[in-house]
């Protein structure tokens, strides 16, 4: 039986998600095409509050729209606001030697009830999360955006069960998490002030050349942070993925996220007299 996923993307949900994609991509990359100014402390304090404000309202739009196309119910709305609120509990230990136990509830979430759900589910968590930490700051979009991938990523996986399925979303969740550091590396790397290494963004080089110092500046320094946080997903998938997965499915099913809607007609429904019939006396 497969997932009736709980937030099916329509066309126009497809558009405004591969908007909000294309925005990620470019506020990643761009300091690759053009000079950056700023150091490291002030990476991206310039553009960072207006992607923040572009992707925001992107998000609602998603969600609207599938709300308004008959897609997504309250039903659906309330599991999501669920599922973000375990998530910020589930954050709140992160930072501690990589231990980021969040994509553990976002990698099944995302399996189970579809890839709008996951990346919806992504930013929102990170940004509720946020706001509860204190953890607000130029970094916060990225952020959102990465947590957003890996959940929309988590619904593309291919059909699989029982252990076959456990393996496969370990596997993922250890790449996810590696996936997850290079992008928020990148984030201030071009920004950095120091000079006169092989690791750091050189002003006017070519692409291929800064993506190698980058690669060099991400494994001499990042790497063994970002592995705990891969062996943390794989772990804890591996450990109670099972019982996580059937849960949800479970939610799912009761749900009926993916049983079509019928409205029944506002007519009264009470058997009407048959023509000519009498109505019955109490015997005197």
């Amino acid at each position: 039986m497969s997932d009736a996923p709980a937030l099916h993307l329509r066309p126009k949900a497809w558009l405004l998600l591969g908007v909000a994609s294309v925005l990620g991509l470019v506020a990643f990359g761009w300091p690759l095409l053009v000079r950056p100014l700023g150091s490291e402390n002030l990476a991206h304090s310039a553009d960072a509050p207006w992607i923040f404000v572009a992707l925001l309202p992107l998000l609602l739009a998603i969600v609207v729209s599938e709300i308004a196309e008959g897609s997504l119910d309250a039903k659906a709305v309330a599991l999501l606001g669920v599922l973000a609120a375990c998530g910020c509990a589930m954050r709140l230990p992160g930072g501690v030697s990589g231990f980021e136990p969040v994509f553990f509830l976002l990698i099944p979430s995302g399996r189970v009830l579809g890839r709008g759900f996951g990346f919806v589910l992504g930013a929102l968590t990170i940004f509720a999360s946020a706001l509860i930490t204190g953890g607000v700051g130029p970094w916060l979009p990225f952020q959102m955006f990465g947590a957003a991938w890996v959940g929309f990523f988590a619904g593309c996986l291919p059909p699989a069960r029982g252990r076959r399925e456990i393996v496969v979303l370990a596997g993922y969740g250890f790449v996810a998490g590696l996936a997850y550091g290079l992008l928020l590396d990148f984030w201030f790397w071009p920004f950095g002030s120091s000079s006169g290494t092989n690791v750091t963004f050189v002003a006017g080089a070519s692409t291929v050349e800064n993506l190698q110092r980058f690669w060099a500046f991400h494994v001499t320094t990042a790497l063994g942070w970002d592995l705990q946080r891969a062996i943390t997903n794989a772990v804890l998938i591996l450990l109670v993925g099972r019982p996580v997965l059937a849960a949800l499915r479970r939610v799912s099913r009761r749900a009926a996220f993916g049983a079509p809607v019928h409205f029944a007609s506002t007519a009264s429904t009470a058997p009407t007299r048959p023509a000519g019939a009498t109505a019955s006396r109490r015997p005197s």
